[in-house]
């Protein structure tokens, strides 16, 4: 039979810091005041049905399909529903300011950024041997081994050893800068000689480059990535130390 816990306001400061996690907290605060101060100045408004829109879209993200399921949430979180309607209201003046300050900025970005959207998909072995290197890349192109045989053999990770080597979609910043020379200059399916950085000698096989299409998905990360770097410069602006209680 389990013991009750008591947990106090207290516990819960104490551990916070720590976990290290009041910088971070801090910069969570400063930011939505940021916001608000930036949806004030906008004179922007908030419809009640953009609120249980995103309240809907919130319970179907964390599995909420009930009003059981809801409270016991809450409950977890030690939330009230005033913390949750609360929640809810931050969360779309949020998407409602980036919109208003970047959604006409996103096509424009786009076509300036197209090749950091590109993706590739790409399958790696490295290896410590150079010789070596150049030698299976040599067999493989000759057809003596599959670069498949290659990642099976060399490749002392289990799991990536499972995959071949398969790296999975990965845009520019996701590589270094003299492999994603390389790979973006590829025309796939191709096996490019063995480059060479401080990680080792890599053996790489480029299946196939994916240019980018401004969908709907697109458009709203590159609206979050131009909201994320405005808000990083709005905090940058900010001189900010903690108050705390002072300890007994």
């Amino acid at each position: 039979m389990s013991q009750p816990l008591t947990i106090t306001s207290e516990d819960i400061l104490n551990q916070v810091k720590l976990s290290c996690k009041i910088p971070e907290i801090i910069e969570d605060i400063i930011t939505l005041q940021i916001i608000k101060d930036a949806v004030d100045k906008a004179g922007i408004k908030v419809e009640t049905e953009e609120l249980q829109q995103t309240a809907d879209q919130i319970r179907l993200a964390q599995k909420l399909n009930n009003a059981d399921d809801t409270w016991a949430w809450l409950e977890k979180h030690s939330l009230s529903l005033d913390n949750f309607e609360e929640l809810v209201y931050n969360t779309v003046i949020s998407g409602k300011l980036a919109a208003h300050l970047f959604g006409d900025k996103v096509e424009q970005y786009f076509f300036e950024h197209q090749l950091d959207y590109a993706t590739v998909l790409i399958y790696e072995v490295i290896l410590d041997d150079e010789d070596l290197s150049l030698e299976l890349f040599y067999a493989i192109q000759e057809g003596e081994i599959t670069f498949y045989e290659v990642a099976h053999k060399y490749i002392e990770d289990k799991e990536l050893r499972r995959k071949l080597g398969y790296r999975g979609k990965l845009y520019r910043k996701d590589l270094k800068p003299e492999i994603s020379a390389a790979v973006f200059a590829a025309k796939p399916p191709q096996l490019l000689k063995p480059i060479v950085t401080s990680k080792g000698i890599h053996l790489i096989l480029v299946e196939e480059i994916i240019q980018p299409e401004l969908d709907n998905k697109l458009s709203r990360q590159i609206l979050t990535d131009l909201f994320t770097a405005w808000l990083n410069s709005q905090i940058e602006k900010f001189e900010f130390v903690p108050v705390m209680a002072s300890e007994k």
